[in-house]
Protein backbone atom coordinates (compact mmCIF):
# COMPACT_ATOMS: atom_id res chain seq x y z
CA UNK A 1 0.00 0.00 0.00
CA UNK A 2 2.70 2.54 0.82
CA UNK A 3 4.44 1.50 -2.08
CA UNK A 4 1.23 2.14 -4.66
CA UNK A 5 0.71 5.21 -2.17
CA UNK A 6 4.77 6.29 -3.59
CA UNK A 7 4.14 5.06 -7.04
CA UNK A 8 0.70 7.81 -7.16
CA UNK A 9 2.83 10.54 -5.51
CA UNK A 10 5.45 10.00 -7.85
CA UNK A 11 3.43 9.88 -11.03
CA UNK A 12 1.18 13.10 -9.47
CA UNK A 13 4.79 14.64 -9.12
CA UNK A 14 6.08 14.10 -12.36
CA UNK A 15 2.75 15.00 -14.06
CA UNK A 16 3.41 18.48 -12.15
CA UNK A 17 6.58 19.11 -12.36
CA UNK A 18 6.18 18.34 -16.23
CA UNK A 19 3.84 20.61 -16.65
CA UNK A 20 6.53 23.35 -14.93
CA UNK A 21 9.33 22.80 -16.81
CA UNK A 22 7.17 22.80 -20.38
CA UNK A 23 5.81 26.29 -19.09
CA UNK A 24 9.49 27.22 -17.71
CA UNK A 25 11.08 26.14 -21.29
CA UNK A 26 8.51 27.89 -23.06
CA UNK A 27 8.44 30.45 -21.84
CA UNK A 28 12.01 30.95 -21.35
CA UNK A 29 13.12 29.90 -25.15
CA UNK A 30 10.41 32.64 -26.56
CA UNK A 31 11.44 35.52 -24.05
CA UNK A 32 14.77 34.87 -24.93
CA UNK A 33 14.58 34.62 -28.55
CA UNK A 34 12.79 38.19 -28.39
CA UNK A 35 15.21 39.30 -26.35
CA UNK A 36 17.97 38.26 -28.40
CA UNK A 37 16.70 39.53 -31.23
CA UNK A 38 17.10 42.89 -29.79
CA UNK A 39 20.39 42.88 -27.73
CA UNK A 40 23.88 42.13 -28.96
CA UNK A 41 26.39 39.54 -28.59
CA UNK A 42 28.20 41.56 -26.34
CA UNK A 43 25.41 42.48 -24.15
CA UNK A 44 25.13 38.68 -23.33
CA UNK A 45 28.86 38.29 -22.81
CA UNK A 46 29.27 40.63 -20.20
CA UNK A 47 26.56 38.96 -17.71
CA UNK A 48 28.26 35.68 -18.86
CA UNK A 49 31.67 37.16 -17.44
CA UNK A 50 30.31 37.60 -14.35
CA UNK A 51 28.06 34.84 -13.72
CA UNK A 52 30.64 32.57 -11.89
CA UNK A 53 30.90 35.29 -9.40
CA UNK A 54 27.19 35.03 -8.30
CA UNK A 55 27.12 31.10 -8.46
CA UNK A 56 30.08 30.85 -6.60
CA UNK A 57 28.20 33.23 -3.65
CA UNK A 58 24.99 31.62 -3.82
CA UNK A 59 26.45 27.71 -3.59
CA UNK A 60 27.70 29.43 -0.02
CA UNK A 61 24.89 30.70 0.83
CA UNK A 62 23.16 27.35 -0.12
CA UNK A 63 25.49 25.35 1.08
CA UNK A 64 24.13 22.20 0.67
CA UNK A 65 21.39 23.05 3.34
CA UNK A 66 18.35 22.43 0.97
CA UNK A 67 18.84 19.19 0.56
CA UNK A 68 20.06 18.19 3.86
CA UNK A 69 16.64 19.22 4.83
CA UNK A 70 14.79 17.07 2.23
CA UNK A 71 16.43 13.57 3.13
CA UNK A 72 16.36 14.00 6.90
CA UNK A 73 13.42 11.39 8.14
CA UNK A 74 12.62 13.74 11.52
CA UNK A 75 12.96 17.07 10.54
CA UNK A 76 11.79 19.32 13.21
CA UNK A 77 11.11 23.05 13.10
CA UNK A 78 14.47 24.09 15.09
CA UNK A 79 15.94 22.63 11.66
CA UNK A 80 14.22 24.60 9.17
CA UNK A 81 14.70 28.10 11.41
CA UNK A 82 18.13 27.06 11.79
CA UNK A 83 18.90 27.03 8.07
CA UNK A 84 16.16 29.88 7.37
CA UNK A 85 18.59 31.86 9.41
CA UNK A 86 21.96 30.41 7.95
CA UNK A 87 20.88 31.41 4.27
CA UNK A 88 20.09 34.99 5.08
CA UNK A 89 23.37 35.89 7.32
CA UNK A 90 26.03 34.10 4.51
CA UNK A 91 23.73 35.90 1.95
CA UNK A 92 24.49 39.44 3.65
CA UNK A 93 28.06 38.60 4.18
CA UNK A 94 28.03 37.51 0.15
CA UNK A 95 26.46 40.64 -0.92
CA UNK A 96 30.00 42.78 1.25
CA UNK A 97 32.40 40.59 -0.62
CA UNK A 98 31.18 40.66 -4.55
CA UNK A 99 30.54 44.37 -3.52
CA UNK A 100 34.35 44.70 -2.53
CA UNK A 101 35.56 42.49 -5.13
CA UNK A 102 33.70 44.27 -7.97
CA UNK A 103 36.02 46.47 -9.27
CA UNK A 104 39.49 44.02 -9.56
CA UNK A 105 36.54 41.64 -11.31
CA UNK A 106 36.21 44.56 -13.62
CA UNK A 107 40.06 45.27 -14.08
CA UNK A 108 40.69 41.84 -14.70
CA UNK A 109 38.26 41.83 -17.72
CA UNK A 110 39.21 45.25 -18.11
CA UNK A 111 35.42 46.65 -18.42
CA UNK A 112 34.40 49.27 -15.77
CA UNK A 113 30.89 48.59 -16.08
CA UNK A 114 30.86 44.96 -15.03
CA UNK A 115 31.97 46.35 -11.28
CA UNK A 116 28.50 48.10 -11.63
CA UNK A 117 26.69 45.22 -12.90
CA UNK A 118 28.29 42.90 -10.49
CA UNK A 119 27.45 44.91 -7.31
CA UNK A 120 23.86 44.90 -8.59
CA UNK A 121 23.45 41.25 -9.42
CA UNK A 122 25.06 40.62 -5.31
CA UNK A 123 21.87 41.99 -3.82
CA UNK A 124 20.17 39.27 -5.81
CA UNK A 125 21.63 36.73 -3.14
CA UNK A 126 19.45 38.00 0.21
CA UNK A 127 16.28 37.86 -2.09
CA UNK A 128 17.60 34.29 -3.40
CA UNK A 129 17.85 33.17 0.71
CA UNK A 130 14.69 33.80 1.54
CA UNK A 131 13.49 31.09 -0.61
CA UNK A 132 15.43 28.23 -0.17
CA UNK A 133 13.72 26.95 3.01
CA UNK A 134 9.99 27.21 1.86
CA UNK A 135 11.11 26.10 -1.94
CA UNK A 136 12.47 22.64 0.47
CA UNK A 137 9.20 22.99 2.07
CA UNK A 138 7.38 22.57 -1.16
CA UNK A 139 9.58 19.66 -2.44
CA UNK A 140 9.56 17.86 0.68
CA UNK A 141 5.85 17.88 0.67
CA UNK A 142 5.98 16.83 -2.72
CA UNK A 143 3.68 20.02 -3.44
CA UNK A 144 4.51 20.42 -7.51
CA UNK A 145 1.93 22.28 -8.53
CA UNK A 146 2.73 25.37 -6.25
CA UNK A 147 5.89 25.43 -7.75
CA UNK A 148 4.81 25.22 -11.26
CA UNK A 149 2.45 28.14 -10.35
CA UNK A 150 5.23 30.28 -8.79
CA UNK A 151 7.82 29.66 -11.55
CA UNK A 152 5.70 30.10 -14.33
CA UNK A 153 4.25 33.34 -12.96
CA UNK A 154 7.26 34.98 -12.10
CA UNK A 155 8.86 34.07 -15.46
CA UNK A 156 6.08 35.48 -17.85
CA UNK A 157 6.28 38.52 -15.72
CA UNK A 158 9.85 38.83 -15.58
CA UNK A 159 10.33 38.17 -19.15
CA UNK A 160 7.57 41.13 -19.99
CA UNK A 161 9.34 43.70 -17.81
CA UNK A 162 12.72 42.81 -19.32
CA UNK A 163 11.51 42.96 -23.35
CA UNK A 164 9.96 46.37 -22.08
CA UNK A 165 13.23 47.60 -21.24
CA UNK A 166 15.24 46.07 -23.90
CA UNK A 167 13.34 48.26 -26.43
CA UNK A 168 13.17 51.00 -24.68
CA UNK A 169 17.15 51.21 -24.89
CA UNK A 170 18.24 49.49 -21.74
CA UNK A 171 21.09 47.30 -23.17
CA UNK A 172 22.10 44.60 -20.43
CA UNK A 173 20.71 46.10 -17.92
CA UNK A 174 17.54 44.25 -19.23
CA UNK A 175 18.72 41.06 -18.42
CA UNK A 176 19.59 42.15 -14.31
CA UNK A 177 15.86 43.39 -14.58
CA UNK A 178 14.92 40.45 -15.78
CA UNK A 179 16.59 38.78 -12.54
CA UNK A 180 15.33 40.83 -10.12
CA UNK A 181 11.71 41.41 -11.46
CA UNK A 182 11.68 37.17 -11.65
CA UNK A 183 13.09 36.81 -7.64
CA UNK A 184 10.90 39.32 -5.99
CA UNK A 185 7.81 37.91 -7.74
CA UNK A 186 8.76 34.48 -7.00
CA UNK A 187 9.33 35.24 -3.69
CA UNK A 188 6.15 37.00 -3.00
CA UNK A 189 3.98 34.21 -4.40
CA UNK A 190 6.03 31.61 -2.32
CA UNK A 191 5.53 33.31 0.76
CA UNK A 192 1.66 33.09 -0.28
CA UNK A 193 1.42 29.58 -1.43
CA UNK A 194 3.88 28.18 1.01
CA UNK A 195 2.68 28.05 4.48
CA UNK A 196 5.98 27.23 6.17
CA UNK A 197 6.81 30.44 8.51
CA UNK A 198 10.20 30.53 10.70
CA UNK A 199 8.55 29.18 14.15
CA UNK A 200 11.31 27.38 16.01
CA UNK A 201 15.13 28.56 17.22
CA UNK A 202 18.62 28.52 16.40
CA UNK A 203 19.87 25.20 17.55
CA UNK A 204 23.22 23.56 17.67
CA UNK A 205 21.92 20.28 17.02
CA UNK A 206 20.65 20.81 14.08
CA UNK A 207 23.43 23.36 12.56
CA UNK A 208 25.57 20.18 13.51
CA UNK A 209 23.69 17.68 11.11
CA UNK A 210 22.91 20.41 8.19
CA UNK A 211 26.45 21.35 8.34
CA UNK A 212 28.09 18.07 8.58
CA UNK A 213 26.02 17.02 5.46
CA UNK A 214 25.65 20.33 3.59
CA UNK A 215 29.28 20.85 3.99
CA UNK A 216 30.66 18.33 1.69
CA UNK A 217 27.91 19.05 -0.83
CA UNK A 218 28.82 22.83 -0.74
CA UNK A 219 32.62 21.80 -1.75
CA UNK A 220 31.39 19.51 -4.25
CA UNK A 221 29.22 22.36 -5.15
CA UNK A 222 32.08 25.29 -5.39
CA UNK A 223 33.89 23.00 -7.57
CA UNK A 224 31.43 22.42 -9.78
CA UNK A 225 30.24 25.94 -9.90
CA UNK A 226 34.06 26.99 -10.71
CA UNK A 227 35.05 24.62 -13.33
CA UNK A 228 31.24 24.82 -14.72
CA UNK A 229 31.99 29.05 -15.33
CA UNK A 230 35.60 28.52 -16.08
CA UNK A 231 35.24 28.20 -20.20
CA UNK A 232 33.28 31.99 -20.07
CA UNK A 233 36.29 32.77 -17.58
CA UNK A 234 38.70 31.59 -20.19
CA UNK A 235 36.74 32.66 -23.55
CA UNK A 236 36.41 36.10 -21.54
CA UNK A 237 39.43 37.05 -20.80
CA UNK A 238 41.30 35.61 -24.08
CA UNK A 239 38.50 36.94 -26.58
CA UNK A 240 36.15 39.40 -26.98
CA UNK A 241 32.69 40.00 -24.93
CA UNK A 242 30.99 39.37 -28.28
CA UNK A 243 32.92 35.76 -28.62
CA UNK A 244 31.68 34.85 -25.15
CA UNK A 245 28.01 36.01 -26.11
CA UNK A 246 28.16 33.77 -28.99
CA UNK A 247 29.28 30.99 -26.83
CA UNK A 248 27.53 31.50 -24.04
CA UNK A 249 24.06 31.21 -26.34
CA UNK A 250 24.98 28.06 -27.84
CA UNK A 251 25.18 26.91 -24.40
CA UNK A 252 22.05 28.01 -23.42
CA UNK A 253 20.27 26.78 -26.19
CA UNK A 254 22.01 23.54 -25.97
CA UNK A 255 21.37 23.44 -21.69
CA UNK A 256 17.93 24.58 -21.46
CA UNK A 257 16.36 21.02 -22.51
CA UNK A 258 18.99 19.30 -20.94
CA UNK A 259 18.63 20.95 -17.50
CA UNK A 260 14.85 21.50 -17.86
CA UNK A 261 13.92 18.04 -18.59
CA UNK A 262 16.29 16.43 -16.27
CA UNK A 263 15.45 18.52 -13.29
CA UNK A 264 11.44 17.40 -13.92
CA UNK A 265 12.96 14.19 -13.19
CA UNK A 266 15.54 15.50 -10.28
CA UNK A 267 12.67 17.85 -8.15
CA UNK A 268 10.45 14.72 -7.77
CA UNK A 269 13.05 11.39 -7.43
CA UNK A 270 14.92 13.27 -4.89
CA UNK A 271 12.65 13.16 -1.82
CA UNK A 272 10.63 10.05 -3.17
CA UNK A 273 13.91 8.04 -3.41
CA UNK A 274 14.83 9.33 -0.22
CA UNK A 275 11.92 7.73 1.62
CA UNK A 276 13.25 4.14 0.35
CA UNK A 277 16.85 4.90 0.28
CA UNK A 278 17.08 1.61 3.21
CA UNK A 279 15.74 -0.74 0.04
CA UNK A 280 18.52 -1.15 -2.07
CA UNK A 281 16.00 -3.60 -4.24
CA UNK A 282 13.61 -0.76 -4.85
CA UNK A 283 16.25 1.89 -5.09
CA UNK A 284 17.62 0.08 -8.11
CA UNK A 285 14.58 -0.21 -9.94
CA UNK A 286 13.61 2.72 -9.45
CA UNK A 287 16.89 4.38 -10.44
CA UNK A 288 16.81 2.55 -13.39
CA UNK A 289 13.25 3.29 -14.52
CA UNK A 290 14.17 6.86 -13.90
CA UNK A 291 17.64 6.62 -16.16
CA UNK A 292 16.18 5.46 -18.77
CA UNK A 293 12.75 7.31 -19.13
CA UNK A 294 15.37 11.05 -18.93
CA UNK A 295 17.02 9.75 -21.50
CA UNK A 296 14.17 8.81 -23.80
CA UNK A 297 13.24 12.56 -23.57
CA UNK A 298 16.74 14.45 -23.75
CA UNK A 299 18.60 12.50 -26.11
CA UNK A 300 15.97 13.13 -29.36
CA UNK A 301 16.34 16.59 -28.51
CA UNK A 302 19.51 17.32 -28.39
CA UNK A 303 20.37 15.19 -31.63
CA UNK A 304 17.44 16.59 -32.89
CA UNK A 305 18.96 20.54 -32.22
CA UNK A 306 22.25 19.60 -33.37
CA UNK A 307 21.14 17.99 -37.09
CA UNK A 308 18.91 21.52 -37.11
CA UNK A 309 21.11 23.74 -35.70
CA UNK A 310 22.12 26.34 -37.90
CA UNK A 311 17.90 26.80 -39.43
CA UNK A 312 17.25 27.51 -35.88
CA UNK A 313 19.36 29.56 -35.00
CA UNK A 314 18.92 31.79 -38.09
CA UNK A 315 15.37 31.53 -38.36
CA UNK A 316 14.85 32.61 -34.50
CA UNK A 317 17.40 34.80 -33.71
CA UNK A 318 18.73 36.23 -37.27
CA UNK A 319 22.18 35.46 -38.53
CA UNK A 320 23.67 37.80 -36.24
CA UNK A 321 24.48 34.85 -34.04
CA UNK A 322 25.05 32.79 -36.73
CA UNK A 323 28.75 32.24 -35.06
CA UNK A 324 27.32 30.06 -32.35
CA UNK A 325 25.95 27.29 -34.57
CA UNK A 326 29.15 24.91 -34.87
CA UNK A 327 29.44 25.59 -30.86
CA UNK A 328 25.67 24.74 -30.69
CA UNK A 329 26.53 21.31 -32.26
CA UNK A 330 29.39 20.32 -30.35
CA UNK A 331 27.99 21.45 -27.09
CA UNK A 332 24.57 19.36 -27.94
CA UNK A 333 26.99 16.04 -28.11
CA UNK A 334 28.14 16.75 -24.56
CA UNK A 335 24.89 17.99 -22.88
CA UNK A 336 23.09 15.50 -23.83
CA UNK A 337 24.74 13.15 -21.40
CA UNK A 338 23.63 16.03 -18.54
CA UNK A 339 20.83 13.80 -17.38
CA UNK A 340 22.91 10.17 -17.01
CA UNK A 341 25.04 12.51 -14.77
CA UNK A 342 22.56 14.87 -12.52
CA UNK A 343 20.82 11.56 -11.73
CA UNK A 344 23.94 9.48 -10.40
CA UNK A 345 24.83 12.03 -8.22
CA UNK A 346 21.37 12.64 -7.34
CA UNK A 347 21.61 8.51 -6.01
CA UNK A 348 24.93 9.40 -3.89
CA UNK A 349 22.65 12.43 -2.24
CA UNK A 350 19.78 10.04 -1.40
CA UNK A 351 22.42 7.10 0.28
CA UNK A 352 23.60 9.92 2.34
CA UNK A 353 27.14 9.75 0.57
CA UNK A 354 27.86 13.46 0.27
CA UNK A 355 32.03 11.96 0.65
CA UNK A 356 31.85 10.44 -2.07
CA UNK A 357 29.92 13.20 -3.61
CA UNK A 358 33.03 15.58 -2.95
CA UNK A 359 35.43 12.93 -4.01
CA UNK A 360 34.07 12.62 -7.49
CA UNK A 361 33.77 16.44 -7.86
CA UNK A 362 37.52 16.52 -7.10
CA UNK A 363 39.04 13.70 -9.51
CA UNK A 364 36.50 15.37 -12.35
CA UNK A 365 37.81 18.38 -11.92
CA UNK A 366 41.21 17.13 -12.11
CA UNK A 367 40.77 15.78 -15.54
CA UNK A 368 38.68 18.99 -16.82
CA UNK A 369 42.19 20.92 -15.69
CA UNK A 370 43.71 18.99 -17.89
CA UNK A 371 41.80 19.21 -21.00
CA UNK A 372 41.54 22.48 -20.50
CA UNK A 373 45.70 23.21 -20.71
CA UNK A 374 45.16 20.99 -23.92
CA UNK A 375 42.18 22.51 -25.95
CA UNK A 376 42.18 26.47 -25.31
CA UNK A 377 45.05 26.68 -27.61
CA UNK A 378 42.72 25.39 -30.45
CA UNK A 379 40.33 27.98 -29.95
CA UNK A 380 36.51 28.41 -28.90
CA UNK A 381 36.10 25.03 -31.11
CA UNK A 382 38.58 23.64 -29.07
CA UNK A 383 37.06 24.21 -25.87
CA UNK A 384 33.68 22.58 -27.29
CA UNK A 385 35.32 19.39 -27.88
CA UNK A 386 37.05 19.24 -24.85
CA UNK A 387 34.01 19.41 -23.18
CA UNK A 388 32.79 16.46 -25.28
CA UNK A 389 35.34 14.16 -23.66
CA UNK A 390 35.15 15.86 -20.23
CA UNK A 391 31.40 15.01 -20.28
CA UNK A 392 32.14 11.47 -21.30
CA UNK A 393 35.39 10.64 -18.98
CA UNK A 394 33.29 12.18 -16.30
CA UNK A 395 30.00 9.52 -17.12
CA UNK A 396 32.55 6.49 -16.79
CA UNK A 397 33.97 7.71 -12.89
CA UNK A 398 30.05 8.58 -12.10
CA UNK A 399 28.81 5.51 -12.67
CA UNK A 400 31.67 3.81 -10.95
CA UNK A 401 30.39 4.52 -8.03
CA UNK A 402 26.99 4.26 -8.54
CA UNK A 403 27.87 0.33 -9.29
CA UNK A 404 29.48 0.39 -6.01
CA UNK A 405 26.49 1.33 -4.01
CA UNK A 406 23.40 -0.72 -5.89
CA UNK A 407 25.00 -2.61 -8.65
CA UNK A 408 24.31 -0.49 -12.24
CA UNK A 409 27.44 0.32 -13.06
CA UNK A 410 28.82 1.85 -16.32
CA UNK A 411 28.16 -1.00 -18.76
CA UNK A 412 24.76 -2.16 -16.94
CA UNK A 413 23.45 1.51 -17.80
CA UNK A 414 25.17 2.09 -21.15
CA UNK A 415 22.77 -1.27 -22.01
CA UNK A 416 19.74 0.12 -20.88
CA UNK A 417 20.79 3.41 -22.52
CA UNK A 418 21.39 1.95 -25.86
CA UNK A 419 17.98 1.89 -27.67
CA UNK A 420 17.30 5.16 -26.57
CA UNK A 421 20.36 6.68 -28.04
CA UNK A 422 20.63 4.53 -31.30
CA UNK A 423 16.72 5.19 -32.04
CA UNK A 424 17.90 9.33 -31.11
CA UNK A 425 21.49 9.23 -33.66
CA UNK A 426 19.38 7.32 -36.48
CA UNK A 427 16.67 10.14 -36.34
CA UNK A 428 19.23 13.01 -36.47
CA UNK A 429 20.86 11.63 -39.27
CA UNK A 430 17.34 11.31 -41.13
CA UNK A 431 16.35 14.45 -40.28
CA UNK A 432 19.83 16.51 -41.26
CA UNK A 433 19.76 14.70 -44.78
CA UNK A 434 16.30 15.54 -44.98
CA UNK A 435 16.87 19.38 -44.49
CA UNK A 436 20.02 19.37 -47.00
CA UNK A 437 16.94 18.68 -49.48
CA UNK A 438 14.97 20.99 -48.94
CA UNK A 439 15.48 25.49 -49.03
CA UNK A 440 15.08 28.09 -46.36
CA UNK A 441 15.46 27.92 -42.98
CA UNK A 442 11.40 28.17 -41.75
CA UNK A 443 11.01 25.49 -43.88
CA UNK A 444 13.52 23.24 -42.94
CA UNK A 445 12.37 23.32 -39.18
CA UNK A 446 8.18 23.15 -40.29
CA UNK A 447 9.65 19.62 -41.69
CA UNK A 448 12.41 18.38 -40.00
CA UNK A 449 10.75 18.91 -36.47
CA UNK A 450 7.18 16.82 -37.12
CA UNK A 451 9.16 14.25 -39.54
CA UNK A 452 12.04 13.62 -36.68
CA UNK A 453 9.35 12.90 -33.63
CA UNK A 454 7.27 10.86 -35.72
CA UNK A 455 10.26 8.87 -37.14
CA UNK A 456 11.58 8.20 -33.33
CA UNK A 457 8.34 7.76 -32.12
CA UNK A 458 7.53 5.26 -35.08
CA UNK A 459 10.91 3.26 -33.90
CA UNK A 460 10.29 3.66 -30.12
CA UNK A 461 6.40 1.91 -30.62
CA UNK A 462 7.92 -0.39 -33.46
CA UNK A 463 10.34 -1.98 -31.05
CA UNK A 464 7.95 -1.49 -27.67
CA UNK A 465 10.46 0.14 -25.84
CA UNK A 466 8.93 0.56 -22.06
CA UNK A 467 9.78 4.25 -21.67
CA UNK A 468 7.19 5.25 -24.42
CA UNK A 469 4.47 3.71 -22.38
CA UNK A 470 5.62 5.73 -19.51
CA UNK A 471 5.62 8.63 -21.20
CA UNK A 472 1.97 7.78 -21.88
CA UNK A 473 0.91 7.02 -18.73
CA UNK A 474 2.39 10.28 -17.25
CA UNK A 475 0.01 12.31 -19.70
CA UNK A 476 -3.20 10.06 -18.95
CA UNK A 477 -2.46 10.93 -15.22
CA UNK A 478 -1.48 14.49 -15.30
Amino acid sequence: MAEESLKKKTVKGVAWTSLDQVLSLGFSFVIGVILARILSPSDYGMLAMIAVFNAIAMAFVNSGFGNALIRKPDLTEDDNTTAFSFNIVVAIVMVGVLWLVAPWVAKFYDKPILASLLRAEAFLLVISSLRIVQNTQLSRALNFKAKMIINATSQVVAGVVAIVAAYRGFGVWSLVIQHYVSNVTGLVLLWILSPWRPKGHWDKASFSYLWGYGSKMLASNLLDTVYGNIYPIIIGKLFSAADLGQYSRAKGYAYLPSTGLTSVLQQVTFPVLSQIQGDDERLRDAYRRMLRFSVFLVFPIMIGMAALAYPLVVALVTDKWAPCVPYLRVICLASMWYPVHAINLNLLQVKGRSDLFLRLEIIKKAIITVVIFVCVPFGIMGICYGSVFTSLACLAINTYFTGKLINVGFFRQMMDMAPTLLNSLVMGAAIYLLTLLLDGNVLKLAVGIPAGLVLYLAVAWLFRLPELKEAINIIRRR
